[in-house]
C-alpha cells in the first residue's frame, strides 16, 4: 500500500517526541512535520496537505477541536490527549481514534492499524515486536506539567483513587489523572491483571497470593470478589508454567 503521510500536533515537546518514535516504527507511515500549535500546522497544509494528523486538543491560540473544524477537507485524525472530556466531540467529528496520554505504542499501534491495510499492519506488528524486543517502550505520564518516564518493568501495582490513579514502581510513586479502566485495556495484558475494581498488578512482582490477597513485597493487596476466579486462574498457571 502507499505510504501514508502525516504530522503531530502538539504543545508538549516530549509529548511530540514519544509520537515521533512511534511513527518511525510503522513502515507506512511518513512524517512530514511536527508543530507545537495548530495556527502553524495551519499554514503547512495549505500548502502540503497530509493524509493524517495526530492532533491534541488543549494547545493556545486555537484548540485541536477548533482547528480541525477551520479544515475545508479535513484528513484522517487521531486525537491524542490526556483530557477524556472531548470523547464526544471525537465521536461528532468522525474521528478514527482519540487516544488518552499515557499512550503506550500497543495502544497507538492498534489505532493506525485502523487506517493500514492488513498486510501494513502486519509488517508493522512485525517491525515493533523487533523493537520491543531490543528495548522496553515507556509510558509516559503527566504529573502537573511535565510528562513522567514510567518502564512497564519498574511498575508494582496501579491503584484508582476517584478521577485519579497512583502508579507504585520500584522507585517512586507518581499521581495523575486518569482512569485505571484505561489503563487496563492499555497495559500488556500478559504482564498486568486487574485484581480487584480498584488495582492493577503486574504480575512478576507477586511475591505470594491467597484467595483474599496478593503480597508485593510488604504490600498486599486485596482481591476483589468479582476478579477472584480470574485472579487464581491466571496464577495459578503461572504456577505451573514457570
Amino acid at each position: 500500500m502507499p505510504t501514508i503521510s502525516c504530522i503531530i500536533v502538539d504543545d508538549e515537546p516530549l509529548a511530540i517526541e514519544i509520537m515521533e518514535s512511534y511513527v518511525q516504527k510503522i513502515n507506512h507511515l511518513s512524517l512530514k512535520g511536527s508543530f507545537r500549535n495548530a495556527v502553524t500546522a495551519f499554514s503547512f497544509l495549505q500548502q502540503q496537505p497530509v493524509d493524517l494528523i495526530f492532533l491534541d486538543i488543549q494547545m493556545p491560540k486555537l484548540n485541536g477541536i477548533e482547528f480541525l473544524k477551520t479544515l475545508k477537507n479535513p484528513p484522517k485524525v487521531i486525537f491524542t490527549t490526556a483530557y477524556r472530556d472531548y470523547a464526544l466531540d471525537g465521536f461528532e467529528l468522525e474521528v478514527v481514534d482519540y487516544l488518552l496520554k499515557p499512550i503506550p505504542f500497543e495502544r497507538f499501534l492498534k489505532s493506525v492499524s485502523r487506517i493500514l491495510q492488513p498486510t501494513a499492519a502486519n509488517e508493522a506488528t512485525t517491525k515493533s515486536i523487533s523493537s520491543e524486543t531490543a528495548k522496553e517502550q515507556p509510558l509516559f505520564f503527566k504529573v502537573d506539567k511535565k510528562m513522567v518516564k514510567v518502564n512497564l518493568s519498574d511498575i508494582l501495582y496501579i491503584e484508582s483513587v476517584k478521577d485519579y490513579v497512583k502508579v507504585k514502581t520500584t522507585d517512586k510513586e507518581i499521581i495523575t489523572q486518569q482512569k485505571i479502566s484505561y489503563l487496563e485495556e492499555s497495559l500488556p495484558q500478559h504482564t498486568f491483571i486487574r485484581i480487584h475494581r480498584s488495582f492493577l498488578a503486574a504480575i512478576s512482582k507477586i511475591d505470594a497470593y491467597s484467595a483474599s490477597e496478593v503480597e508485593i513485597g510488604k504490600i498486599q493487596l486485596p482481591i476483589g470478589r468479582n476478579y477472584k476466579n480470574d485472579v487464581l486462574k491466571t496464577l495459578s498457571q503461572q504456577v505451573f508454567t514457570s
